[in-house]
């Protein structure tokens, strides 16, 4: 069945938005879909991208019937600065007779000037998701998802969780098997969880300030199968465990046992892409059990971890 995909671009648009979606379309075309991609401009002037390249569009937004799929890329414009009214605009309309609309990374931000995240739930960059919070504030922001989708608008996080949301539309439309062929032909995992974090344990906010809170995280990462109780860590440091969770909370936002489980989840993670089976996986990661390991995944991605790994096994070597 033939799909209209048509993609709204304006200048300084993050060109990896565009490109990367776009592939796996292309690439969905060689294994029998069929996708007739479109670039509109809100004036249908060409454009130029965050890269200083030249974007050649097909038309202005209003020359185009509406689109199957409606597809807003992101810019470092955004969220350093507002989005122009005309912008919005040029999302607005042709959103209201597209099946889907969807954004990729900071073009979260147009959707929401257009007024189409409001009262949804919607994600971005996790850099920009609390100014994107506070733009929008009837939207609820999952900061560390890579896509969610409510209803018929489906946004991304950065810019390759991208391909990640493309290869989910596919998939959608054409089911699992040629997904499957897409993502292998791509060199890319069949498909990241929407739910699944966007970045590591460690890499979750700044480093702590203080030197013996950062010993603390250090000695968590590097031996994540230790008794990392909180009495225990406190022992380590010499003071109180009042006081040490007063350090998480203020430097971290976090309590002691949140920290530890992050790393001990984070690992786990690796350590099923890697081919370690479940139970492996949770005594290598620091979990007393599998048990605890699974409840952990369950909370965090709704899956179990087999699940996860399922998801990922055309990606294992």
């Amino acid at each position: 069945m033939s799909s209209s995909v048509a993609v709204l671009v304006y200048d300084e648009v993050t060109l990896l938005d565009i490109a990367g979606p776009a592939e796996v379309f292309k690439e969905a075309n060689r294994f029998g879909a069929d996708y007739r991609i479109v670039l509109v401009s809100p004036t249908g002037e060409d454009v130029t991208s965050n890269l200083g390249f030249k974007v050649a569009v097909d038309g202005p937004v209003s020359s185009q019937p509406s689109p199957d799929t409606y597809l807003v890329p992101g810019s470092p414009r955004f969220p350093r600065t507002r989005v122009p009214r005309a912008l919005a605009e040029a999302a607005r309309v042709p959103a209201a007779g597209a099946r889907r609309v969807v954004s990729i990374c900071t073009g979260a931000f147009v959707l929401a000037a257009a007024g189409l995240l409001d009262g949804r739930r919607a994600t971005t960059h996790w850099q920009a998701a609390h100014e994107l919070a506070a733009r929008c504030p009837t939207c609820h922001v999952e900061p560390d998802a890579i896509y969610v989708r409510d209803g018929g608008i489906y946004t991304s996080a950065g810019v390759t969780a991208g391909i990640d949301l493309a290869l989910a539309l596919v998939e959608e439309d054409n089911g699992p098997d040629l997904t499957r062929q897409v993502a292998r032909a791509l060199v890319v995992y069949m498909q990241r969880s929407g739910g699944q974090s966007q970045f590591s344990a460690p890499l979750q906010g700044p480093p702590p300030r203080s030197p013996a809170l950062r010993k603390i995280t250090d000695l968590v990462t590097a031996d994540p199968r230790g008794n990392h109780s909180l009495g225990e860590l406190a022992k380590h440091l010499n003071m109180s465990t009042r006081h040490l969770t007063r350090l998480f909370h203020d430097e971290l936002d976090t309590t002691p046992a949140r920290y530890v489980e992050n790393i001990r989840f984070d690992i786990a993670r690796a350590l099923l892409d890697q081919g370690h089976n479940a139970t492996q996986a949770a005594s290598l990661a620091g979990f007393p059990s599998y048990e605890s390991m699974r409840r952990v995944f369950a909370k965090r991605l709704s899956i179990s971890p087999a699940a996860y790994q399922r998801q990922f096994s055309t990606a294992r070597r």
